[in-house]
């Protein structure tokens, strides 16, 4: 903590000044501490996501660089996701129980180290190791960030102010991970990009110890190594299924991937059942708040992530565009996610949560339907009212997603609670890519390659929609049961 130098005791001549005690540190007021977390979360998340986003603009040079094949590119692009889907809901257990500050600084420490392995790296596996443990780092900073945001901000005004801010930085780290990219690769060497932000890690990882104070649950409970190791290989083995699987799912390295996982899933299952301390409580999935958080979580994923993450490569091969304008271009529904994250958080309190993620679901669906009818001949410019549009939808989910995640977990859990749902972004995001790659290579066909991308982008932007759409109607759903469910309590109580 820091301290204030205070002036030197006064002498008369001759006299020597008697001593005094050294004033005591000041303490920061718990608004001070509220504010500093604030900053440190909003910062810790946006360089987790410029990490996450950081290949969509440079994975030619990427490729090139280490010499990577087709199936090389793919973990290059998807690598970074199976880190982070494997130890978020861990990173966020921990964080409630072991010391929120302590697992941010250490997930910044693991985020720089990785950061400048994959600088140096100099081949395709080492690079693809190295995006996995930035996924690892990155899952730690995410969930131990809002579990930051929950202890600090009470629900309320409070807490959808902060969520907003914890949102919007969200969505400027996915803005700026490929214009950082694209203009190091333009300018410098894609390495550079990874160098930059392993000292900018470190620097914050420093700032939050010293500046922090530690926050832990008041419960403090005995970590289920059995049920984190079975989710972490569950997790795994699905999400590489997913890559391996876009070369053909017939294949037996796929297979046994998805048996594996199969496997590890229904262990895992049965081990939260029998354990005294699961992770996550089976009875949340009863709860239509927590049910209702992690389908949005998992449709932003599958639905606007997939097929957006899609968009820079698209608009390079489809329409030639260079890595710097297709930056430029995804900015415009990055960047509008920002402002509306910020703005969502002076929506009218009678807006609830709910409501919030299905109307969110819904414009993010009409922005992706936009995006669809592209032609070979179509300009830049023709992407920008669709990107606009999801733009808004996202920044609004980004900042219920982040209250709702707390929200929805019994009190003290909220890195828990952040874990779970930021799993489900990633899983589904995972899901949504593998389900645009497999509908564009479906309907790309033997004709030209432009034609063709095309093709499969728009019936993939109708198909993504879809995803959104389902997503919107499921949160709906847990609003109408626990409606009939509060009625029904409330006919059988005789109080009533």
């Amino acid at each position: 903590m820091s301290r204030t130098r205070q002036a030197a005791p006064r002498t008369t001549r001759g006299t020597a000044a008697p001593p005094t005690a050294a004033p005591p540190t000041a303490a920061p007021s718990a608004g001070e501490q509220a504010r500093r977390a604030l900053a440190v979360a909003a910062v810790g998340t946006v360089l987790a996501l410029v990490a996450f986003t950081a290949p969509l603009a440079t994975v030619g040079s990427v490729t090139a660089a280490l010499g990577s094949d087709v199936a090389g590119r793919t973990w290059i692009l998807s690598s970074m996701g199976i880190g982070l889907g494997a130890a978020l809901l861990t990173a966020g257990t921990l964080a409630d129980d072991r010391g929120r500050r302590r697992v941010l600084v250490g997930g910044l420490a693991v985020l720089a180290v990785s950061s400048l392995a994959a600088a140096l790296a100099g081949g395709t596996l080492v690079f693809v190791l190295a995006r996995v443990a930035q996924g690892i780092g990155a899952a730690a900073v995410i969930a131990a960030s809002l579990g930051l945001v929950a202890h600090w901000f009470e629900p309320g005004p409070a807490r959808a102010a902060a969520s907003g801010v914890w949102g919007a930085s969200v969505g400027g780290g996915i803005a700026l991970g490929p214009l950082v990219a694209s203009a190091f690769d333009r300018w410098a060497s894609w390495r550079d990009t990874y160098v930059v932000l392993a000292v900018a890690a470190l620097v914050l990882a420093a700032v939050a110890r010293r500046r922090l104070d530690e926050i832990r649950s008041h419960e403090r409970r005995p970590l289920d190594a059995l049920g984190a190791t079975l989710l972490a290989v569950a997790t795994s083995a699905f999400l590489a299924a997913l890559v391996e699987g876009r070369s053909g799912w017939g294949r037996p390295e796929v297979l046994v991937l998805l048996g594996v996982g199969a496997v590890s899933t229904a262990g895992f299952v049965v081990t939260e059942r029998r354990t005294s301390f699961p992770m996550v409580e089976p009875s949340l999935f009863r709860d239509g708040r927590f049910v209702a958080a992690s389908a949005a979580a998992l449709a932003t994923g599958a639905g606007a992530i997939g097929l957006l993450s899609f968009l820079p490569g698209f608009l390079a091969l489809a329409l030639g565009l260079p890595a710097t304008t297709s930056a430029v271009l995804f900015l415009a529904w990055s960047g509008t996610s920002v402002v509306a994250a910020l703005v969502a958080r002076r929506l009218p309190a009678s807006w609830s949560g709910r409501a919030q993620l299905a109307g969110g679901l819904v414009v993010v669906a009409a922005g992706q339907l936009a995006l669809s009818g592209i032609t070979p001949g179509s300009s830049w410019t023709r992407f920008l009212p669709g990107l606009l549009v999801a733009g808004v939808g996202s920044g609004v989910l980004n900042a219920a997603l982040g209250r709702e995640a707390v929200a929805s977990v019994p009190a003290g859990r909220g890195g828990m609670g952040s874990g779970a749902n930021n799993s489900a972004r990633y899983l589904g995001s995972s899901i949504g890519v593998t389900v645009v790659a497999v509908v564009v290579a479906a309907h790309a066909g033997p004709g030209p390659g432009a034609s063709g991308l095309v093709a499969g982008w728009n019936v993939a932007a109708w198909v993504t929609a879809a995803i959104s759409l389902v997503g919107a109607v499921v949160v709906w759903a847990t609003t109408v049961t626990d409606r009939r469910r509060a009625a029904t309590d409330a006919v059988g109580d005789p109080s009533h």
